[in-house]
């Protein structure tokens, strides 16, 4: 089993035709962006950025823009219905939209993708301020989710053209979050392995870890996934596909009521799980519940760990161990009134996997969730 391990750097600029410096921005679609941000702000600790909208000549959208440490979120609404991220919105309910790529060269980017068979979204598009230049172009991954290549090397203003500063007398504080770890996406039947080959023909990740239905099955339903990454390991996206089961999966449940393929969760690491979640806790974000009993063995699989597990059973942290190191991670109840988008807090302590050894008390915790909905 290969892990994430960054390559020799030389070695990788030479062969990467597509090479990546982590996660940009994602950009949600929502019906209410200026809500969105407040609650964001308020809930996770994140920062007032930027801003676009009719005041900055922006007639049809507005986006507000939040950051905390590495991590930056664009939340954008439409200003009128006729308008496809109206459309989106009716369709999908708010969810992600954009997964943002930093590159070094959005046109290089642009062509190595598209004549490997990438759908074309945005062809190479320089906007200009007086802050300097960003070039952005784009492509069609699974769904109506898009990546966008950001080349922002000669540009210095707080985001990019077309955005004024965001400032606001209400900053709370930090929650922790640092940057986007990794990227799940939920496709349909039969869908996995032809996206799989979508990253490694059109944009030259890898797969580097899989599991099928033995690795993540409860008494009632399974599903597969396979993780891709991209040649230094700062961009991974795992893919989820259904497989049968007694009743209906978190992904089928998902693909119901999200109307199509999409992301399912974003992970953001901390460094301190205990007290990002704490806080998480503190100003109302909802995590699945754990039940005591995953404790009792927990150590027994992981081996020692530097933390108390009291802490972390009280708070409903889950606990793994790979080749490399061990990791905690802790999963949130969905964030939109669609059991659709949710969010995963981790913290890697060496180890690159995503917790196999998690699956099981995972989904029998979002099954019980879905049993509460009546969608089991």
């Amino acid at each position: 089993m290969s892990t994430a391990t960054a390559p020799n750097k030389n070695k990788a600029t030479q062969t990467d035709f597509l090479p990546l410096h982590g996660t940009d921005y994602i950009e949600f679609y929502v019906g209410n962006a200026k809500q969105a941000a407040h609650f964001y702000k308020t809930a996770f600790g994140f920062q007032s950025l930027a801003y676009a909208g009719p005041e900055t000549g922006m007639k049809d959208k507005v986006s507000y823009v939040i950051r905390q440490n590495k991590l930056t979120f664009v939340l954008t609404t439409p200003l009128q219905s006729d308008n496809p991220i109206a459309d989106h919105i009716y369709k999908h309910g708010d969810g992600v939209k954009v997964l943002a790529l930093m590159v070094d060269d959005a046109k290089s980017a642009y062509e190595e993708t598209t004549k490997r068979g990438g759908k074309v979204y945005l062809e190479p598009t320089m906007l200009k301020d007086d802050k300097g230049e960003v070039v952005l172009s784009g492509i069609h991954t699974y769904g109506d989710t898009v990546h966008v290549f950001v080349e922002r090397k000669n540009y210095n203003g707080v985001f990019m053209p077309g955005f004024i500063e965001w400032k606001s007398n209400y900053n709370p504080a930090s929650t922790g979050l640092l940057y986007v770890d990794h990227c799940v996406g939920n496709v349909g039947w039969n869908q996995m392995n032809p996206w799989v080959k979508f990253y490694e023909d059109v944009m030259g990740f890898k797969n580097i870890l899989s599991f099928d239905d033995n690795d993540i099955s409860t008494e009632y339903s399974a599903l597969m996934s396979k993780v891709m990454s991209n040649g230094n390991g700062y961009v991974k996206f795992p893919i989820n596909e259904p497989a049968e089961g007694k009743k209906k999966s978190q992904v089928e449940e998902y693909l119901d009521f999200y109307n199509g393929e999409g992301v399912q969760h974003v992970a953001i690491a901390t460094n301190n799980i205990i007290e990002t979640v704490t806080e998480l806790q503190s100003r109302g974000i909802e995590f699945l519940n754990i039940p005591a009993s995953y404790y009792e063995t927990v150590l027994d699989r992981v081996g020692e760990i530097d933390e108390d597990l009291a802490p972390l059973q009280k708070l409903g942290v889950l606990i793994d161990r790979d080749d490399e190191g061990y990791l905690l991670q802790i999963f949130s109840k969905p964030l939109e009134d669609r059991p659709t988008l949710f969010f995963e807090i981790i913290q890697r302590k060496g180890a690159q996997s995503f917790g196999k050894g998690n699956f099981k008390a995972l989904f029998e915790a979002l099954e019980r969730e879905q049993d509460a909905r009546g969608n089991l």
